[in-house]
């Protein structure tokens, strides 16, 4: 099994479930997984921005703002809805995950609270239809102000792992509080919620990474991650707080804290605005494993 650090797009494409997963932990905290937002027009016309963030170094695409119902991706035409993705595939030589988010109407909120389309939110249908579309991966999480809750994450898991969970690799875990006003802070994630989690089926634990959330420390994300481990499933530290927008310098230090704390998988989000991928991008690749690795990505054909 070759570690997914080295991978073509053709070996990504011909593993299983199970052989990605293994694929992944062989690579030591070596793979980066970049979000691109929907919301926003393609930096570099008619590219889009997936192209963009993948000629950059991220190894695998994370979709967010992106409706399931309305499969629509700027920079992407003349191809039917149910091909978007198999085609941003073909043009980015990367697997692709979508953020899907469990709403909590009960939960007690903060903040402006916003409304979401069906085709973003968290259901049995939804993933289905990410299935049906050619996902490879669903994270269940929230954007700012959505009100999603641990507890509605742990019951979309449970429904999920049932209907997608032998195809799909499940994430889990919110980057900032989402809204809620009971879960900010150290509360977004705890040994609890990981246990809760993994025994409703995910394969990886999303876990703000230090520095991002207020509270959320090298020695707090190190531990989490530790129990994590003890549980045998991966983690994923993220950057969802608009700080992938910093300079490198505050990227590549937040990068290694997260190298530090052992965790198996980084991400780093887009700030809501194009222009800040590729700066940031190749500054956490090159951070976390050299330029060796980073341009070998980068350069590496989609043919292969």
């Amino acid at each position: 099994m070759k570690r997914f650090l080295d991978c073509n797009f053709s070996d990504m494409e011909a593993m299983n479930k199970q052989e990605l997963l293994e694929s992944l932990e062989a690579s030591e905290g070596r793979v980066l997984i970049a979000e691109c937002s929907l919301c926003n027009e393609s930096l570099l016309s008619p590219m889009t921005n997936a192209e963009i963030s993948a000629a950059f170094g991220a190894d695998i695409l994370l979709l967010n703002m992106f409706d399931v119902n309305h499969p629509k991706i700027d920079g992407i035409t003349g191809v039917e809805d149910k091909d978007v993705i198999r085609e941003l595939k073909r043009l980015t030589g990367r697997l692709i995950g979508v953020n899907l988010e469990p709403i909590d109407k009960s939960e007690q909120t903060i903040g402006e609270i916003k409304t979401i389309c069906e085709g973003r939110q968290a259901s049995v249908e939804t993933a289905l239809k990410a299935k049906e579309l050619g996902i490879d991966f669903i994270l269940l999480t929230g954007n700012p102000g959505t009100g999603v809750s641990n507890q509605t994450i742990v019951e979309n898991l449970k429904k999920m792992k049932e209907v997608v969970g032998d195809d799909i690799v499940l994430m889990a875990g919110k980057m900032h509080a989402a809204g809620s006003k009971k879960e900010a802070g150290e509360n977004i994630i705890t040994k609890e919620v990981i246990k809760d989690f993994v025994e409703a089926g995910a394969d990886v634990i999303l876990i703000p990474a230090p520095g991002t959330v207020p509270g959320i420390t090298l020695e707090y994300v190190k531990e989490m991650i530790a129990y994590a481990h003890s549980l045998d499933v991966m983690t994923l530290t993220s950057i969802g707080t608009s700080q992938e927008g910093s300079e490198d310098s505050t990227i590549r230090d937040i990068a290694l804290m997260c190298k530090m704390c052992g965790t198996d998988l980084h991400h780093i989000g887009d700030a809501g605005w194009a222009p800040v991928v590729p700066d940031g991008i190749m500054a956490y690749s090159i951070a976390i494993r050299g330029k060796r690795h980073t341009y070998a990505r980068m350069a590496r054909s989609i043919n292969r």
